[in-house]
């Protein structure tokens, strides 16, 4: 048995039921806790190992790889050489190894368009998805209740600390949210203390907070459609513009010092029969796009037919306020992210 089955099996005993996806789903999960408990099983692992792992790294992504360090991870993407993103991921450093944290169904692509530029490096990348456990603990209440837990917390977003075998980070958004990562032995009775004052939630729950705190997730319905400065990585620490070349690194570059964005994300609510979903296309009448107006790029359901977004739209349907999910569809109520927006 699998370290991921074994997990799988313990929250079975947990009264949770395991979908066809390899989720959790729990009996009463709320659209929204005090305190909540989220199994991240739908997040998958690359680990990168061999000398030359951060100079490699460096070359592919969008950001520093060599801030990466074992108190700091960081966001980052791998685009195109035409600068569009095919994915992006938290990178993070435990002992000597690198880890590149995303969605799983966007695991295989990166993995494989990776091992297509080794050639001759030192440098091996592997699935490592089913060898850790990963959870999420959210809620004002979480700093003080892992407080109780560990001798220390990491203090800044992005920031982590090791704690025997289990490794902490402490992510961005107006809800405190830490994410917690180690073995199957490490995380059962972790799990079994938390779940002592804490709701076990679906992994939707979790995306709802991302949404919330504007953090971008590229899936394949919208692999290639963006530049990172259209889903807001320059803003939330997913891009360096002093690293040096990386690929596509000519395209995006370019957009920040020439071009001029008329795309970026925002955050939006919207009540419909139909639940949206990533790649979804959006309608402004004052839209002359050739494309379309904008794409969904995640959702989350509220409940009562009401859903979160996050989104990339073009500036001026943002600001024109008449942007609906299609031409006669239901108008969504456009926000900007947390960390706000600078002037175009």
């Amino acid at each position: 048995m699998t370290m991921n089955e074994q997990w799988r099996e313990f929250l079975r005993t947990r009264s949770a039921r395991i979908d066809d996806l390899g989720q959790a789903r729990f009996p009463e999960a709320p659209p929204d806790a005090a305190l909540a408990l989220c199994d991240l099983g739908h997040l998958g692992l690359i680990a990168v190992t061999g000398e030359d792992a951060t100079h490699f790294l460096q070359g592919q992504f969008t950001n520093d790889i060599r801030l990466v360090t074992t108190t700091h991870s960081q966001l980052s993407s791998h685009c195109t050489p035409k600068g569009r993103i095919l994915a992006n991921f938290r990178v993070l450093r435990r002992d000597e190894t690198l880890y590149l944290q995303l969605p799983r169904p966007q695991l295989d692509l990166l993995l494989k368009r990776l091992r297509m530029y080794v050639m001759r490096a030192k440098v091996v990348l592997t699935d490592v998805s089913d060898d850790f456990v990963t959870l999420g603990l959210s809620g004002d209440q979480a700093p003080d209740c892992l407080a109780a837990l560990f001798p220390a917390l990491p203090e800044q977003a992005n920031d982590l600390i090791r704690h025997g075998e289990v490794t902490l980070i402490r992510l961005a958004g107006p809800t405190p949210r830490f994410q917690m990562l180690g073995p199957v032995t490490a995380m059962t009775p972790l799990w079994d203390t938390l779940a002592a004052t804490a709701t076990p939630v679906d992994a939707a729950y979790w995306t709802l907070l991302d949404i919330r705190a504007g953090i971008p997730t590229i899936h394949p319905e919208t692999r290639e459609a963006f530049v990172p400065q259209m889903v807001n990585l320059q803003l939330i620490d997913g891009v360096s513009f002093t690293k040096g070349c990386y690929t596509g690194q000519e395209i995006v570059a370019r957009m920040q010092y020439l071009g001029k964005l008329k795309r970026r994300l925002y955050l939006g609510e919207v009540t419909t029969d139909q639940p949206p979903r990533p790649g979804d296309e959006v309608f402004s009448p004052i839209s002359d796009s050739a494309q379309t107006a904008g794409t969904i790029l995640e959702a989350a359901a509220l409940g009562d037919g009401r859903y979160e977004v996050s989104l990339v739209v073009e500036i001026a349907a943002y600001e024109d306020g008449r942007v609906a999910l299609a031409e006669s569809g239901p108008l969504l109520t456009l926000r900007e992210p947390p960390y706000g927006l600078p002037a175009v």
